[in-house]
């Protein structure tokens, strides 16, 4: 798990995003914009930044790589990563296994 938290819910995130889109023509930069709201939501503006690069990423407005295409990713890395070891923990298991049988006396 990651060591911070999430201070705002998607609920909120989801308004701050459609707030700032929906007032973006109210001001001059769409960073002007950003700040504005993340005033108003009580985050900083590089935060709500993220939300709305994520929110244009999921919605194809902007090209990259969507959120549910990142879960399954990081998913399946960590049951690769899992998978890894518990191979090595049967790798090691077995070489000890074959070594203790090498030294049991033979039965005639």
């Amino acid at each position: 798990m990651s060591s911070t938290t999430n201070k705002f819910s998607p609920k909120v995130r989801e308004r701050a995003v459609r707030m700032m889109r929906e007032h973006r023509g109210e001001y001059p930069s769409r960073w002007a914009a950003i700040t504005s709201t993340a005033g108003k939501i009580g985050c900083a503006p590089w935060t709500l930044s993220g939300w709305v690069k994520k929110a244009e990423i999921d919605n194809g407005v902007v090209a990259g790589v969507p959120s549910d295409v990142t879960e399954k990713l990081k998913a399946l890395e960590r049951e690769n990563r899992e998978l890894r070891q518990a191979n090595e923990i049967l790798r090691k298991a077995s070489a000890y296994f074959a070594q203790a049988e090498l030294d049991r006396p033979l039965k005639r």
